[in-house]
């Protein structure tokens, strides 16, 4: 036998939860000997265990990752006010502080595009499906929209502004990819 696996729900309050509701599968394995792993698979966790452990190492292990899993999360879901300040490291950073947004915000409402700038008014708005994407891509859709600040259109200089940013083209790819497996919704190039 390969390994077994067990499926428990576990509804935990929101604030003090490492796992917002959903389930979690425990999976052991006899090839695994001291390794525990997990993931988010939808609105379910995957936890992999060696199949030897107790259910008192279970839980303990379950727990740990649950709370690993939860704080790694948190930290790529800056709320408003860590996006605006990551807006500005990177002005500064990437454009010597040129670009000076009025405000930098999260949004629900952009599903065809990953966000929107106003220049006219510095307005910058992020889409909230770029939440959870690695650190690099949320730093080239903020520096993509920041360099609207300065060049309003898609033309050879904005994307000459972008190419002091080493992986635009890697965020791009994810993007795209992204996209591609969504079946639509937006593409890098019209992020805005």
């Amino acid at each position: 036998m390969r390994g077994w696996h067990t499926l428990v729900s576990l509804g935990v309050g929101l604030d003090d939860a490492p796992h917002q509701g959903g389930q979690i599968e425990v999976r052991r394995s006899n090839r695994r000997r001291r390794t525990v792993s997990a993931y988010r698979d939808g609105d379910k966790t995957v936890v992999l265990i060696p199949a030897q452990m107790t259910r008192a190492e279970e839980q303990q292990w379950v727990d740990k990752m649950l709370a690993r899993l939860a704080g790694q999360e948190r930290k790529r879901r800056p709320d408003d006010g860590e996006l605006a300040r990551r807006a500005r490291d990177l002005s500064l950073r990437y454009f010597d502080g040129r670009a000076q947004p009025a405000s930098v915000r999260w949004v629900s409402n952009q599903q065809t595009r990953w966000g929107s700038c106003t220049p006219v008014d510095g307005t910058i708005r992020i889409s909230d499906r770029v939440r959870g994407m690695p650190e690099y891509v949320l730093d080239y859709v903020l520096l993509h929209e920041l360099a609207h600040l300065l060049v309003p259109s898609h033309g050879p200089q904005f994307w000459e502004l972008l190419q002091v940013y080493p992986k635009t083209e890697r965020a791009r790819g994810f993007l795209e990819g992204f996209a591609s497996a969504a079946g639509g919704g937006a593409v890098a190039d019209d992020a805005d």
